[in-house]
């Protein structure tokens, strides 16, 4: 199984991969993209099993990238999995009406997170 882990932070990156990792997940299985410009490059190159994605992002934001990702035909129903601070009633809703499966808001201890991820996984 495939996560792209998209993330400004390199740090809120490392800690998404590290709980991924603790629970099982091979670190190979893991990519990392540093904005959603860079995911959606890499999601054209590599089959991506789950999203994993931070809205406030420079140059392309989780929302735009949300938009441009399920435009595509294999990732029509591809699980992606906001975890971000926005928290607004209304940023839920426009994200899900985006096409985001599951939001988190930050800050997320690993247990949460990893019990968000857990049906997604297959655990």
């Amino acid at each position: 199984m495939k996560i792209l882990i998209i993330d400004d932070s390199g740090v809120m990156r490392r800690i998404h991969k590290n709980v991924l990792i603790e629970r099982g997940i091979a670190e190979d299985d893991l990519i990392e993209a540093e904005d959603g410009q860079v995911a959606l490059a890499l999601a054209t190159k590599f089959p991506i099993d789950l999203f994993l994605l931070d809205w406030n992002m420079p140059r392309l934001n989780g929302l735009e990238f949300v938009k441009a990702v399920r435009a595509l035909v294999q990732y029509q129903r591809t699980p992606i999995i906001m975890i971000t601070s926005e928290a607004a009633r209304y940023s839920v809703l426009e994200a899900i009406q985006a096409g985001v499966t599951n939001y988190v808001v930050k800050p997320v201890q690993g247990e949460a997170l990893y019990a968000k991820l857990g049906p997604y996984l297959g655990k």
